[in-house]
């Protein structure tokens, strides 16, 4: 039997490498409705209640990344209710419905897809609770389902929400008071058996699905916690440096945690760096993964 990564395992927030630090900030605040908690030069930390969800690193130097390149593929805002994530979804439509790119009932959720100005891909969505989810011998059941915005925004977007919305300096007032999550992190990858080798056999994640070319994994019963696919990168190997994903954290419940996932990592051949706070390493495709404890 595998070790596990803990059950209280969650994921902790994204980083990006962005080439116009001002415009990605404003998208990230203006049209996701998240609040700035912390400027430092060139890194602009955002999220909602004190919860980090996005940071943003100025990086004029790296070009723009290759579509088919390992990295990422959407970074998952999870919302606490349906209100909170049609309020974001309508804010969406008002401001840049150009970047919208689809939606889907996936069973044990409803989410939504579009893009960042700079072509970094993002899911907002909202889960069903896990009594209704459908778990067959240790997988859970997804799919891939029809599910129409407008009527989503109709059904429960809040007058409140609206009126906020109308008003362009009050418009984060739309969501103000409610805590978000970055609920998974899916990453494009060169080969899924060896995502699910490191994910899986090596960090302690548990498989919960597997088709079309993709992995989800997850800690504590969770649908995932992350992913990865080969949807449109199979056969990639190392990422070059470019614009686009910086990091992934996730958070363990303790120190002790954090050490044994480590050791467990390196017995397995891996680079694992321990900064004193966190411990690193890259994945077989260069994407940067952080553990760090606590919340």
């Amino acid at each position: 039997m595998p070790e596990l990564l803990p059950d209280a395992t969650a994921m902790r927030s994204v980083g990006l490498d962005v080439g116009n630090l001002d415009l990605q900030t404003a998208f990230y605040r203006d049209v996701l409705l998240l609040d700035v908690l912390a400027e430092n030069g060139p890194v602009v930390a955002l999220g909602r209640g004190a919860q980090t969800l996005v940071t943003l690193r100025h990086r004029p130097d790296l070009p723009k990344g290759e579509r088919r390149s390992a990295g990422l593929f959407h970074t998952a805002i999870l919302h606490p209710d349906v209100a909170s994530l049609a309020a974001t979804l309508a804010s969406i439509a008002a401001r840049t419905p150009q970047l919208y790119t689809g939606a889907a009932d996936h069973l044990v959720s409803k989410a939504f897809y579009l893009d960042d100005p700079e072509g970094n891909g993002i899911e907002l969505y909202w889960d069903r609770p896990r009594s209704e989810w459908t778990w067959h011998d240790g997988r859970v059941t997804m799919d891939v389902r029809h599910l129409d915005p407008n009527e989503f925004i109709a059904a429960h977007l809040t007058d409140a929400a609206r009126n906020h919305l109308a008003t362009e300096p009050d418009r984060r007032g739309a969501l103000a008071g409610l805590d978000g999550t970055v609920g998974h992190v899916h990453l494009k990858v060169g080969d899924a058996d060896l995502a699910k080798r490191f994910y899986v056999d090596q960090l302690g994640f548990e498989l919960t699905a597997q088709w079309r070319g993709a992995v989800f994994v997850a800690a504590g019963g969770y649908h995932h916690h992350m992913a990865m696919n080969t949807w449109g990168s199979a056969g990639v190997g190392l990422r070059a440096p470019a614009l686009g994903l910086g990091r992934v954290d996730i958070t363990l419940p303790t120190d002790a945690d954090v050490a044994e996932a480590a050791a467990r990592l390196r017995a397995s051949g891996n680079q694992v760096r321990d900064t004193g706070a966190l411990v690193e390493l890259d994945d077989p495709w260069g994407n940067l993964v952080r553990l760090l404890p606590g919340a």
